[in-house]
């Protein structure tokens, strides 16, 4: 028989499922308490037993999302039969995927909630620093925060273009694919590594 403990943890991962999937399926407006419970099949009260309030909830599946992108990044990092260019091509293009096919989830990511507008920004710093790994494995360690912030950066517009339609727009006449592998080849090329080549 689970224990309290268990049942608590069942629980608050029903909810949290039942919250990304409105979330998907509606943006943040179609998250709401009452609702979540409904889809996690528990008591009305149950939802505020395990979160304040709608932002707390929405905090929630953004903190487990930056955990998730951490997980898949690490092991990137400690993959030793991909490349420094094919761990970053695979990370950003692991970046542009949430982007992709969950746009609602990949702007919580990146936004500032009103109640505490740094926590996620603390729920990113192990994806992040794995990043910067990567990129350290490029441009040496010096140069690893300026070029992962301007990869980072570019991504981030290059998400934002293609989930706009603008990247598809005749005027561009390009994909986030082709930018995302432009954006590796550049980096690399600044590579000590690459410079030498």
């Amino acid at each position: 028989m689970p224990t309290r403990a268990e049942t608590a943890a069942a629980t608050r991962r029903a909810l949290l499922e039942a919250a990304s999937d409105l979330l998907d399926a509606g943006g943040p407006e179609a998250v709401t308490l009452r609702e979540v419970g409904n889809r996690a099949g528990v008591s009305r009260g149950a939802p505020y037993g395990h979160f304040a309030d709608k932002e707390s909830l929405l905090i929630a599946i953004g903190v487990r999302a930056w955990d998730e992108m951490g997980d898949q990044v690490e092991a990137l990092v400690a993959d030793r039969e991909l490349s420094p260019s094919a761990k970053l091509r695979a990370t950003l293009a692991g970046t542009l995927q949430v982007g992709r096919t969950r746009p609602h989830l990949y702007r919580l990511m990146f936004s500032r909630p009103a109640s505490d507008p740094t926590v996620l920004v603390r729920a990113a710093e192990r994806a992040q620093t794995a990043f910067l790994t990567i990129v350290g494995g490029l441009v040496g360690e010096q140069e690893a925060r300026r070029y992962g912030a301007l990869v980072m950066s570019t991504a981030n517009g290059i998400a934002g273009m293609e989930g706009s339609g603008q990247l598809s727009d005749p005027k561009w006449g390009t994909s986030g694919d082709e930018l995302v592998d432009l954006l590796v080849a550049l980096v690399t090329r600044a590579s000590p590594r690459g410079r030498a080549e």
